[in-house]
């Protein structure tokens, strides 16, 4: 599944990457360089970074899951627990 950005994002990343180039490369890059390298990272390295948030998210989910009956439970019968004693 291609990763998709919303147009006002996407304006932001090229802002960034070019930022990214002037500070830290000494480099000017335009916004068609800076377009090219976003859409190379969103291509190459986004799949990479997703699928490891999607096994985060599972792993985290899967402990909340799990901590259901410790979170949520409630003490049954307890007008009959209290007759008892």
């Amino acid at each position: 599944m291609p990763i998709t950005l919303s147009d006002d994002t996407k304006q932001e990343l090229i802002a960034s990457i070019k930022r990214y180039f002037a500070e830290e490369r000494d480099e000017e890059i335009g916004d068609l360089g800076a377009s090219l390298m976003l859409e190379f990272v969103l291509k190459e390295v986004g799949p990479s970074v997703y699928n490891q948030a999607i096994k985060d998210a599972q792993a985290r989910l899967q402990t909340t899951v799990a901590d259901l009956d410790l979170t949520l439970h409630e003490p049954e019968f307890g007008y009959s627990a209290e007759q008892r004693r």
